[in-house]
């Protein structure tokens, strides 16, 4: 599948549903007013979408890559957020558990589209017409 932008990712649109469901779960009264940790949760989050379509514009498999990383350990800082929203009761155990996963999944997911962009030798541009993407 030739992929041409960014918002064809399945990652990419994996994260903006994350990210919807942080914006949603940190605006719940408690945790909404706990600015600093709300903020920097919602960050984390748009950070993760963010360098993923940063690092598609990049012009190469290894800058793309690159962004892919600190995507991936903005999901670290995500989860490691979660536990003081659920050490702080501004999240159910539930909660908690479903969104963890889909962080853990979405690591998954962008762990392995950087072992597959280091994995090509082919040729380093992304800006081949025909070039194909992995979701």
């Amino acid at each position: 599948m030739s992929i041409r932008k960014f918002e064809e990712l399945d990652i990419w649109k994996r994260t903006r549903e994350l990210t919807k469901i942080i914006y949603k779960i940190s605006s719940v009264p408690g945790f909404s007013r706990d600015w600093g940790l709300r903020d920097q949760l919602r960050r984390a989050s748009v950070s993760v979408m963010s360098n993923i379509a940063e690092g598609f514009d990049s012009g190469s498999r290894k800058e793309f890559a690159r962004f892919l990383s600190i995507s991936r350990r903005s999901t670290s800082e995500m989860q490691s957020q979660l536990y003081v929203a659920l050490d702080q009761s501004y999240m159910s155990q539930e909660d908690f558990k479903l969104i963890y996963k889909e962080i853990e999944e979405i690591r998954r997911m962008i762990t392995s589209f950087i072992k597959y962009l280091k994995g090509i030798k082919k040729t380093n541009s992304l800006n081949s017409p025909t070039r194909k993407l992995i979701n």
